[in-house]
């Protein structure tokens, strides 16, 4: 999900407006062209680079294909239920992100270019793609914490109820329903405007609109923060319930708990991603309902900034959260210290023994 950031300065600047009624000698108001700009009067507008959101939006796919490459290898390789049913879920998130990363980001390339007004198809469209690619990763991320939660805690119920198939189809609702939400604006059921920095389009800022439009804003922040909830109550439980298990010592199939170990820690990861990324642009979207919003822009704007890269970063969580990578980061920083002690303990022994031997001599 990409979003054009606007020129420097026009964050801290962007509250300052000119005072309603003046006018230049020909008698045009000045507040509707010069009002939201940073730059000074009489100078022509600064140049917008697009060289950030075409970065953002080239790191955000590669690193995307570089994880589902990661994903389906892994997908061929294990035929346990519970692992590939993981690793589907994984998968889709992945393919969600990287089409939230192309798709938005074009049409924010061509907002750029053609600079369209509120009602246009390409802002519509964008707060559209903004939304559905903003809900689909938190729908993913909570159905995945549920069902590790339901393996690790209840084995044969999952065994029994989760299959392929099922999976699949969740993995569909998911995505209609996201679809659903995204396009209540186009049915009246709320409204996508221009923001403040006039480089994006997403759901309408202010207060005391249309019950219809706060319902829609509402809506959306309550679905992101119910399914971030739902996730840390999952993992939670799986964590300790993994951790419970250990400490035990029950019999069980150690290699399956290790990938249990290692799913969990993906999902936290992913997880905690989330909530930091998703949080500064939710409290935003309840908080503009019922206060101005003019006093909370930057606020917006951080929060977009921060909901795109939750995109490049759930790749990255998995890519660097598997067992291998783990492993191999455990014996670099391990290694050196283990050769280290065992040195010591040689030095002791052979310190020992020769102290034996000359004793015995004597």
């Amino acid at each position: 999900m990409e979003v054009m950031e606007g020129p420097m300065g026009e964050d801290a600047n962007m509250s300052t407006t000119l005072h309603q009624g003046q006018m230049n000698d020909t008698g045009i108001d000045m507040n509707s062209s010069l009002a939201n700009t940073s730059y000074p009067l009489g100078s022509p507008p600064p140049v917008r680079s697009m060289a950030v959101p075409i970065f953002s939006m080239t790191l955000g796919a590669l690193s995307n294909i570089i994880a589902l490459v990661i994903l389906v290898k892994n997908y061929t390789r294990f035929r346990r239920r519970s692992k590939a049913t993981f690793l589907l879920f994984a998968s889709s998130l992945v393919v969600t992100d990287f089409a939230g990363h192309i798709i938005p980001g074009a049409l924010v390339l061509r907002f750029y270019s053609v600079k369209p007004h509120t009602d246009s198809p390409t802002c519509q469209l964008l707060g559209g793609s903004l939304v559905f690619f903003g809900l689909c990763p938190l729908f993913l991320g909570c159905i995945m914490a549920v069902e590790r939660c339901v393996g690790i805690t209840r084995p044969l119920f999952h065994s029994a109820v989760v299959t392929s198939t099922r999976s699949k189809l969740m993995v569909g609702s998911l995505w209609v329903t996201a679809g659903i939400v995204a396009t209540l604006p186009f049915l009246g059921a709320g409204k996508y405007s221009i923001q403040d920095s006039g480089t994006w389009c997403f759901i309408s800022k202010g207060h005391r609109g249309k019950w219809t439009e706060d319902g829609f804003a509402l809506l959306f922040s309550f679905l992101g923060v119910i399914t971030l909830l739902i996730s840390l109550i999952c993992n939670t439980i799986s964590g300790v319930w993994l951790l419970l298990a250990r400490i035990k010592k029950r019999n069980c199939n150690r290699r399956a708990k290790s990938h249990d170990i290692e799913m969990v820690v993906q999902l936290v990861g992913i997880m905690m991603a989330s909530c930091v990324c998703w949080s500064p642009l939710l409290v935003y979207v309840s908080i503009s309902r019922f206060h101005n919003s003019g006093e909370y822009a930057w606020l917006s704007l951080l929060g977009v900034r921060m909901a795109s890269w939750n995109q490049i970063l759930d790749p990255w969580v998995y890519i660097l959260l598997r067992r291998a990578v783990l492993r191999k980061i455990y014996q670099a920083l391990f290694q050196n210290m283990d050769v280290k002690n065992k040195h010591d303990r040689w030095d002791v022994s052979s310190f020992q023994s020769s102290e034996r031997s000359m004793v015995k001599r004597i």
